[in-house]
């Protein structure tokens, strides 16, 4: 996220149920042209004794508050574990969850791009992928111009990294901590988070409130807020 142009104001981007909750209560205005998907893992190091979902019962995981650790953990082990075997614990920011990882402090973590690449350099398992959607979010003033040209760039830069990703790869190295970067090469790693320009649909969007509503995840009466159409 940043400044995308002179009156474009900061574009976000996050996991789309944070997103479209936020966008419901009129927080932003939601991009409805295009989305992203990010490849995730629940991972266990090396020598854990899981060594498949099922096992992860009553296991704390560690993931983010209300984030798409969060979410998307709760998505994947769903198919698994009933609501009441599954535990997930709230560690911080997701590079710490790699500190926490890495020491051993917790049984198995929720990550996602860089931090997932780097964990399985270290030995750590994947047990089951959690991949998920992500969602752009603009401030309601926000130029659309602006904003659309910022869209066209992003789905442009996919287009080059799918094509010859080994060039795009030593930039994750900005994405990660000095504290990690003897620790990993980037050169290793896949392609991470990816744009795709297709619209997210009144379809995708009434499912996934429904989905967070089933769960109560946010404390949000159903009718709070406003419609698709104005999201």
């Amino acid at each position: 996220h940043g400044r995308k142009g002179k009156n474009a104001g900061d574009v976000s981007c996050a996991c789309h149920w944070t997103i479209n909750q936020a966008a419901k209560i009129e927080l932003g205005l939601m991009w409805q042209k295009a989305y992203s998907v990010c490849e995730a893992a629940i991972v266990v190091p090396g020598d854990s004794s899981v060594s498949q979902p099922g096992d992860l019962a009553g296991k704390d995981i560690a993931v983010g508050y209300h984030s798409g650790s969060h979410f998307s953990a709760l998505q994947a082990l769903e198919v698994f574990l009933p609501p009441e075997a599954i535990s997930l614990k709230f560690v911080g920011t997701s590079w710490s969850r790699v500190d926490a990882a890495l020491a051993r402090k917790i049984p198995g973590v929720n990550v996602w791009g860089p931090q997932l690449y780097l964990l399985e350099q270290h030995g750590f398992r994947r047990i089951v992928s959690t991949t998920f959607m992500m969602a752009f979010m603009f401030p309601g003033d926000a130029d659309q111009g602006d904003v659309e040209r910022y869209m066209r760039c992003l789905i442009r830069a996919q287009a080059d990294i799918d094509m010859e990703p080994e060039r795009y790869k030593r930039y994750f190295i900005n994405e990660i901590p000095e504290r990690f970067r003897d620790k990993v090469d980037v050169r290793r790693f896949g392609v991470g988070e990816r744009v795709v320009p297709q619209p997210y649909t009144q379809a995708m969007f009434d499912k996934t409130q429904a989905w967070l509503q089933e769960r109560q995840l946010f404390d949000v009466a159903p009718d709070a807020g406003v419609p698709y159409e104005q999201v």
